[in-house]
């Protein structure tokens, strides 16, 4: 009998964990026989080029975990439970998977299937209250890993992960003498260690001295900037925010009703004006403003203190890089500063760290964390036990201060190169960036449109980020762009400035 299954040998899986996968998804699908003995592990292995022994420890796991049996001297068949006949029935869009993975030999008819469901299915469109979906975001392929150069923000080369000491961590959370209080559901608490290393080792190194009550675990920047909104804003409320901005966070306010007042930026960060006194929040990005890396001068930061004071406003201070600062001379938190009480600051664990992990915090005054405590556990009670105390422990231990160390340095060896590639190869091009952002937010000869540029740059093999995805305008600017410097590695930097450089005179020429 011959199944068909395949594995790939440049997968980065190994060969044991696809082939349970595959085997598995055939299960699942109905398509293995259940009067037929399973080929044995010699004829798998001569199908698939892979060795006796790597067939042989996967039937066993499948046996172990009840999906086939093994009869003495004639193999292994599906177990009973797994016969076609005792699974659910098949939607089209497993048999599709299935008859396109190979696995299918079976009689089933997608065509019959789909046929039958079509006049049950229902219109969602009518019943839908809200359409998200509307609000543009920023736009980055999902294929990115595949290019040789990309110059993208947002993420991290994953080399640069400490996976050893990360490791290390896991296991000890294991190990059997361990309480795993973790595998818990706290209803609506955080991990206690990890708000206790907040309060210790991380927050005081941006000035903010916090109290465990004032703290709150989120999924992130945006799960926090959601449920802030939802608390805060509605049809009357006016947000004042930067422009260039942050996009996802102009979509969320609008999604709660809330209107917006959008400030230009210059060499000092928010230009604040009349209409900034009308606003009853103002969102900021003081550190490194998104997308363009300027900080926020010390006169400005008075000036927008003092305005929140006299006009009785909340700041929300969105600090997403301050672990990349590398900076003692870098200015405070505004939240360490005079009007605290009038900051809500939110931070995160994704631009030095892990941006897979999301993991955030949002440190406020009790009352407030109290509101959004109750929220979150209407939502999803409280983000994943495990995933909060792997980051404390690895806090605790000091394995996230020497990773800082190392990762800032690391950051400061891939900025200065990718600088000196642009001042090299690409000279016309003028950033304005702070000296220690964490990407370079890029102005070009006006005649040269960014959006058409990406596209001939990906070419070439390099993505860049067009900058007017950024602005609010109903005619945004096009001779923006940001390069983020991250996920590429750094022996690509120089590589790729030359390719994107290339790229450049392809479309001036154009």
């Amino acid at each position: 009998m011959m199944i068909g299954v395949s594995v790939q040998k440049n997968d980065d899986r190994c060969l044991q964990e696809q082939l349970r996968t595959v085997l598995l998804e055939a299960i699942h699908a109905g398509s293995l026989p259940s009067d037929e003995a399973l080929p044995s592990c010699r004829k798998l292995s001569h199908q698939l080029g892979i060795s006796r022994n790597t067939v042989a420890i996967v039937y066993e796991s499948l046996t172990d975990d009840g999906y086939i049996v093994s009869r003495p001297r004639s193999g292994y068949y599906l177990h009973p439970d797994y016969y076609p006949a005792a699974l659910p029935s098949a939607s089209p869009e497993s048999v599709m998977l299935a008859r396109r993975s190979g696995m299918l030999k079976s009689t089933l008819q997608p065509h019959a299937l789909r046929d039958k469901h079509t006049h049950i299915a229902p219109n969602w469109h009518s019943r839908l209250t809200q359409r998200p979906s509307r609000y543009e975001g920023i736009l980055k392929p999902s294929n990115w890993r595949n290019y040789p150069y990309p110059f993208i923000y947002g993420q991290l080369d994953t080399q640069q992960f400490p996976l050893p000491q990360w490791r290390s961590v896991t296991r000890r959370l294991l190990s059997g003498s361990r309480d795993k209080n973790w595998l818990n559901d706290r209803i609506d608490q955080d991990d206690p260690l990890l708000i206790e290393q907040l309060c210790k080792r991380v927050l005081p190194r941006r000035g903010i001295f916090a109290q465990p009550d004032e703290i709150l675990i989120t999924l992130g920047s945006q799960n926090a900037l959601y449920m802030l909104s939802k608390l805060l804003l509605d049809s009357r409320s006016k947000m004042g925010m930067e422009n260039p901005g942050y996009r996802e966070a102009a979509n969320v306010f609008q999604h709660f009703g809330a209107s917006i007042e959008f400030h230009q930026i210059d060499s000092q960060g928010m230009v604040l004006s009349e209409a900034s006194t009308r606003c009853d929040y103002l969102y900021i990005t003081p550190s490194h403003q998104v997308p363009t890396g300027i900080t926020m001068s010390q006169g400005r930061r008075h000036s927008l203190i003092q305005q929140a004071i006299s006009y009785d406003q909340i700041i929300i201070e969105d600090d997403y890089d301050a672990e990349l600062h590398g900076d003692k001379n870098a200015f405070p938190a505004l939240k360490a500063g005079l009007a605290s009480q009038r900051v809500i600051y939110l931070g995160s664990f994704s631009k030095a760290f892990a941006p897979g992990l999301r993991l955030g915090y949002i440190v406020a005054d009790s009352d407030l964390i109290d509101e959004m405590r109750a929220l979150r556990r209407l939502m999803y009670r409280h983000p994943p036990g495990g995933s909060q105390q792997q980051v404390a422990q690895f806090i605790a231990q000091g394995h996230y201060e020497r990773h800082l160390k190392t990762h800032t340095a690391d950051t400061d060896r891939r900025r200065d190169t990718l600088r000196e590639a642009l001042e090299r190869y690409i000279p016309e091009f003028a950033c304005h960036s702070s000296p220690r952002a964490s990407a370079f937010w890029l102005k070009t000869p006006a005649s040269l449109d960014t959006q058409r540029l990406a596209w001939q740059a990906s070419q070439h093999g390099v993505l860049i980020e067009p900058g007017f995805q950024h602005f609010f305008d109903s005619a945004p600017p096009r001779h923006f762009l940001r390069l983020g410097f991250q996920a590429i590695s750094t022996e690509q930097i120089v590589p790729g400035i030359q390719q994107f450089a290339d790229a450049c005179l392809l479309s001036a020429c154009n």
